[in-house]
């Protein structure tokens, strides 16, 4: 995202130690992020975010076990794949959401 698009202007995480540090919120607040936390016990709330995060490392696992290799060297082709794949929780692929057409 912040490659093509620059910083979010508000990322919504669950209340984890690592999300609630003196160091991310300092990191949010130099990018100009809006740091927001869900509601604790609402699995529900961070379950799509979790299920990206493990649909992306399968991508990374298959990708490293099958071309062998550094995962760094494949984010370019597991980007274009996962942005191009439909989703059914948007009703499109992530990239004709964004762009407003399919790639």
């Amino acid at each position: 995202i912040v490659r093509l698009h620059g910083a979010p202007k508000s990322i919504v995480s669950d209340r984890d130690p690592k999300f609630t540090s003196k160091f991310w919120g300092s990191l949010q607040q130099t990018m100009g992020t809006k740091l927001k936390f869900s509601t604790a016990f609402h699995p529900q709330i961070d379950g799509q975010s979790e299920r990206t995060i493990q649909i992306l490392e399968d991508m990374l696992r298959a990708c490293v076990m099958d071309f062998e290799g550094s995962w760094n060297k494949y984010l370019p082709l597991i980007e274009f794949s996962y942005n191009n794949s439909y989703q059914s929780t948007i009703g499109m692929d992530p990239y004709e959401m964004l762009y407003g057409r399919k790639c």
